[in-house]
């Protein structure tokens, strides 16, 4: 497990206070095991933004001041979290120190205070052998501080992690507990239930707690709160569930307050005078549940809702919080829905009828005016998970679901695919026509947005584009609203009339120290990382990633004098103020400073050859997103090849259309595919050019051999 070149890591905050090593005594009992560790096992509980609690889980002490080991979900996202110990107290979450998606790992703080807590060895993980005995603590069900004892069955590779598989029965509320050897070490964090049988669990291997504990990124409480919460200019949660924004879209899980398990999301956008629409596309995770569209809503129980459910569409009014209140006006089931896609839902309110759409079929019309205005937004009921995107709301929701340059490209491709699930037999050709189409309709807006003039190409934007190239889905609007909506935090933490180097510190501190944005620890080629919808996502990512999401924010808080230095291996910020020394940013290790000497010393490490004045010069916008195209491509499993290298090879090439390595690997690429046309092509290219350092000959051979 490697945390990619040149990563300098962080120390943990009190590294000698993290218990690692073999225990000196012997296996003991469980009996004597059990008392010895549950001093360390805590109760982590979460909570709604009801306040009310939402979910239980374990945790366990690992430093003796006041780190606690866990799993991710158990601590949630933009969730309070409380700690409570076997002796009923309970303790303050100052910071979520740690974290790791991929491991589903999360290490929290709890405040200190002035007795040191009871903490547990970390064992070797790796050294724990088949068939060893085990033993676990944790909440099971609630049931606050359980014991179970079993052995290690087997290592398994799940979803490509590494995990330990034990007979051990794990329940809701087990996870992020402790996996203990007869020695009282710990060498796993407690997981997954088995969907086979009820005695079988799996643990993550304590030892990735040591990537987490040796290069922390911290986020204060305040600021963890803000993870994946929806923006209160933009929507108001009413009756509770858990609504959430993540890679632009809307999420919602378990039961709202009001009547049927109903919540709602209230779009703080004005509505405007009749008539009007509003439109949403949505996607349940099952079918028998209900989620769409509310509008005339008086911020409480009173609205109109249209929403799939049960296999059928719904229109409703409701008029207060009980049954008794509750119209349903028109229910019928369509051919228009499709079962676990995407769906287009819209409702047109007019002066004296409701329209209703599903994929743009009239569905359901309706002379009812019981309510007249009010709010409109997102509806689910009962215990529905469910997911949004592209609400809209305006005099014509369509067309605003059809502006130039966003969504258009996204809409042809979901017509193509729908016309292809109707079309059974047309099928593989049309979803083959409907990548290809978004593959080049991606290529030919990174060509133009590259073709500006230097400074006026948005970069953010065309590495947002370089993410939409491989997910079709992706709208990229909400990561626009997003980093501005960053930029303006940032400058609200200095006076207008600020210095540079205030404006340096600030962008630092709001990122790595508020914010927590790290480098990858764990998966370093991992295509995530290459992708800056789910850096911020995430908030982690690739030295370049990383290094850009600085430089534009560094560009937004009027910051000059920011650009990108591609050292090989290893790109970083070259920041040179007209007014004072020029520095070299490693935004990947935390935004720490380095030397030029260090820099010069990493070029020879990485590449075996002196430091070049090449190396030092700002990078363009043009070779940033080509070098991270170069990334992706490079990131390439075998099982991916060839269509995945020729869909980066294609962009790259119509960015760099002089790159002969890019032109004879495309060309193999096409052979590899049986396409003989586009191989000749590439082959013709080189031969007319005729480039240096390249076999002529050789190439001719080929050539002629098509």
């Amino acid at each position: 497990m490697t945390a990619g070149p040149w990563a300098i890591a962080q120390k943990a905050a009190s590294p000698k206070t993290v218990t690692k090593g073999k225990p000196t005594a012997d296996s003991k009992s469980v009996e004597a095991l059990t008392a010895a560790a549950l001093p360390s096992v805590v109760v982590i509980k979460h909570f709604g933004r009801d306040g009310k609690e939402d979910g239980v889980g374990a945790g366990f002490v690992i430093s003796t001041d006041g780190l606690i080991a866990t799993s991710l979900h158990v601590i949630g996202e933009a969730r309070p979290i409380a700690v409570q110990f076997a002796d009923g107290t309970q303790r303050e979450v100052t910071e979520v120190y740690a974290w790791d998606r991929k491991f589903d790992l999360a290490i929290i703080r709890v405040a200190a205070t002035k007795l040191k807590l009871p903490a547990l060895a970390l064992g070797d993980s790796d050294t724990l052998k088949q068939g060893a005995a085990v033993m676990a603590i944790g909440n099971p069900a609630g049931l606050r501080h359980s014991v179970v004892q079993g052995v290690l069955s087997a290592r398994r590779e799940v979803d490509g992690n590494e995990m330990l598989q034990v007979a051990i029965p794990i329940e809701p509320g087990n996870s992020g507990g402790p996996l203990l050897d007869m020695k009282g070490r710990v060498h796993g964090v407690l997981t997954l239930k088995s969907a086979l049988t009820a005695n079988l669990g799996f643990a993550m291997p304590s030892k990735l707690l040591t990537a987490l504990l040796d290069k922390p990124n911290p986020v204060p409480m305040s600021r963890w709160l803000t993870i994946g919460a929806l923006n209160a200019r933009d929507w108001k949660p009413v009756f509770g569930a858990r609504w959430s924004q993540r890679a632009g879209r809307v999420q919602v899980e378990g039961a709202g307050q009001g009547f049927g398990g109903r919540s709602l999301c209230l779009s703080q956008k004005p509505v405007p005078a009749r008539p009007y629409e509003i439109s949403v596309e949505v996607r349940l995770d099952d079918e028998s549940g209900a989620a769409g569209l509310v509008f005339a809503s008086d911020g409480g129980d009173r609205h109109y809702g249209f929403y799939p459910s049960a296999g059928q569409v719904r229109l409703t009014r409701f008029d207060g919080p009980g049954v008794y209140s509750w119209n349903i006006l028109k229910q019928m089931p369509t051919e228009h829905y499709q079962p676990g896609e995407w769906n287009r839902i819209r409702v047109r309110v007019e002066a004296e009828r409701i329209l209703c759409f599903v994929n743009d079929q009239l569905v359901v019309e309706s002379q009812d005016d019981g309510l007249k205005k009010g709010q409109a937004g997102l509806a689910k009921f009962r215990d529905t998970r469910a997911e949004f995107r592209n609400f809209r709301l305006g005099t014509n929701a369509m067309a605003a679901a059809s502006t130039p340059g966003q969504n258009a490209p996204g809409t042809n491709v979901i017509a193509l695919k729908e016309r292809a699930r109707a079309l059974e037999l047309e099928a593989r050709d049309l979803r083959r026509a409907a990548a290809k189409l978004h593959r080049e309709t991606v290529q030919q807006e990174l060509v133009k947005a590259l073709g500006e003039p230097e400074a006026k190409i948005d970069l953010f934007h065309a590495t947002l584009l370089i993410a939409r190239l491989d997910n079709a889905e992706l709208d990229i609007e909400p990561y626009r609203q997003q980093i501005a909506e960053m930029a303006r935090e940032v400058a609200g933490k200095f006076p207008k009339d600020a210095d540079a180097a205030t404006k340096l510190a600030a962008l630092k501190e709001y990122l790595f120290a508020e914010n927590g944005f790290h480098g990858s620890r764990s998966d370093y080629s991992s295509r995530a990382n290459s992708y800056m919808n789910l850096v911020l996502d995430d908030r982690e990512g690739l030295p370049i990633t990383l290094s850009v999401l600085f430089m534009e924010l560094g560009h937004r808080i009027g910051l000059n004098g920011v650009n990108g230095l591609p050292l090989p291996g290893h790109f970083m910020v070259r920041y040179a103020p007209g007014d004072g020394a020029e520095q070299i940013i490693d935004a990947y290790n935390g935004g720490r400073t380095v030397s030029r000497t260090e820099a010069q010393e990493r070029v020879i490490e990485a590449t075996g050859e002196g430091f070049r004045d090449i190396d030092y010069r700002a990078a363009t916008k043009r070779e940033i997103i080509l070098r991270m195209l170069r990334n992706l491509l490079g990131g390439i499993r075998a099982d991916d090849a060839p269509v995945d290298s020729l869909r980066y090879l294609d962009v790259i090439l119509a960015l760099a259309p002089d790159g002969v390595g890019d032109r004879l690997s495309r060309a193999r690429v096409h052979m590899q595919m049986g396409n003989s046309a586009g191989a000749k092509e590439d082959f013709k290219w080189i031969l007319d050019e005729q480039p240096a350092g390249v076999d002529l000959e050789r190439v001719a051979e080929l050539y002629r051999s098509l």
